[in-house]
């Protein structure tokens, strides 16, 4: 999926969930905001980093996310920046996380916030921690294969 030219602009990226998680699945959600979230996410203050998502009453939460309070709105009408959020799924989708979340002891975490026709949308992913050893093994995995580009990019 590229970034710009399908009507997509990428306001936030969670790299670092990809480094301490083995993805499974990925799901696409919208997101329940304030007038005021949505105008700070367009300026790209947003913040995924400690963010996951839970499963409750058949519903899914969005926690722990950071979305920078509007600096010209008047504080009264402005939102509290870590506050829980409702993800917009389908019922078939959330009924499909609950079975992998409680049966295998997995976990969902955002991956991307983005602007899709106007929308605020993200990337959830079904996830995995990973354990030490495969960190380095990424590592190393990552600096072979940059150092074969650099050997074939000088023949």
């Amino acid at each position: 999926m590229s970034e710009q030219n399908d009507g997509y602009k990428v306001v936030a990226d969670n790299r670092q969930a990809r480094f301490e998680y083995e993805i499974l699945e990925t799901y696409e959600a919208g997101v329940e905001l304030l007038g005021t979230e949505v105008k700070s996410i367009r300026k790209g203050k947003a913040n995924l980093r400690d963010g996951f998502a839970l499963i409750r009453n058949g519903e899914a939460w969005l926690y722990n996310v950071h979305i920078s309070p509007h600096e010209t709105t008047s504080q009264v009408f402005n939102h509290d920046p870590r506050r829980t959020r409702k993800l917009l799924l389908h019922g078939q989708e959330i009924r499909k996380l609950i079975g992998q979340v409680e049966q295998k002891g997995l976990t969902i975490v955002p991956l991307k916030m983005y602007l899709k026709r106007g929308w605020v949308k993200l990337t959830i992913a079904l996830v995995r921690g990973k354990k030490l050893h495969d960190k380095r093994e990424d590592l190393k995995r990552k600096q072979s294969d940059r150092e074969i580009q650099r050997a074939l990019k000088n023949r």
